[in-house]
Formats: structure tokens, sequence, C-alpha cells
């Protein structure tokens, strides 16, 4: 579940970070917050032996209206909702199961894998899942966005508020 939580909470710590929040220390604090909540509101919705079981509940969503564990979040570092609006995409869909995690920018969007790993075995950590742990600890630059297994590009251009935004291979570009 950490590997999942911290590549949910990277991705939609990312927009903020290019949008501008304020201080490193902010978006530090805004990162570990919403890392707390969702292991917090996961806590006993979390099924890796039926990965799509609870996927509905595990949902993050933003559809004109703000995700409330990311308002939540927010608040913490002093953004309200109506700031939060300028920073992330109007419409997106977070889903965050086990063994993946992926999201869709827009109603009509692509659905893009973000996270991928395999089932734990003899209790170790999937690699993937120690290397976004690496990245809580300040390693997100050179760590962020790898994958455990061999992925497919997915190229998509979504119209998002005043511009456009891209993804490419599950990054956002602006």
């Amino acid at each position: 579940m950490i590997g999942e939580i911290c590549a949910a909470v990277e991705f939609i710590s990312s927009f903020l970070s290019i949008k501008g929040v304020r201080s490193e220390q902010q978006l530090r604090t805004f990162s570990q917050s919403l890392q707390e909540l969702l292991a917090e509101h996961y806590k006993h919705h979390w099924f890796p032996e039926e990965p799509c079981k609870g996927s509905g509940y595990r949902c993050i969503r933003i559809n004109h209206k703000m995700d409330p564990l990311i308002g939540q979040a927010a608040q913490r570092i002093g953004l309200s909702n109506q700031e939060l609006f300028r920073f992330l995409p109007c419409e997106l869909t977070l889903w965050v199961d086990p063994y993946e995690v992926s999201y869709r920018i827009g109603e009509d969007g692509s659905i893009c894998v973000l996270y991928e790993s395999l089932p734990e075995r003899d209790g170790f950590q999937s690699i993937t899942e120690q290397q976004m742990l690496y990245s809580r600890m300040g390693y997100r630059e050179e760590i962020l966005w790898r994958r455990p297994i061999p992925f497919q590009t997915y190229n998509i251009m979504t119209v998002w508020g005043q511009g456009i935004v891209n993804t490419v291979d599950g990054r956002v570009i602006f």
C-alpha cells in the first residue's frame, strides 16, 4: 500500500509543484499530510488478494468538486479549494488499487498507468515500493515515475483550464 499511496501523492503534488505552491516546505507538508490521510482512509479497504474490491472507495476524484482528502491536506498548508482548482485539473480521476495506480484527466481522456508492481513475495516489498519510499525521503526527482517492469508509452493531449496538458510516459508536461 505504501508504494501505491506514494505514487498517487507524488502525482498530485507534481501539479502543485509545477504550478507554483509557495514553498518547498509547504509541498512537503501537503505530501506528508495526504499520505497520512490516504493511509488512514484505505486502512480497512485494502485487499491485495482482490485488488478490484474497494476500488470505488479508494478512488480520488475531482469533478468540478474537490476530493475531500486532497482538500484536507491543502487546508493544512493554508490552501483553499478555490486555490487548489488553479493548480489541479478540474476533472481528474485517480484509481489507487493494490499493485496499480492509474489516472484519467478529463471525462474523455485516456486512462494511463502511473504505477505498477507485482504482488509481494515472502514478505518483502517490491523494488518499486522501495523506490517510492526513497522518494519520500528526498530522492524524488531521481526515482519519480520509475516502473518495475517494461511499460507502454501513453501519449495523450487534454485541454485543461486555460492551457493544454500533455502527458508523456505518465509525466504531466505543460
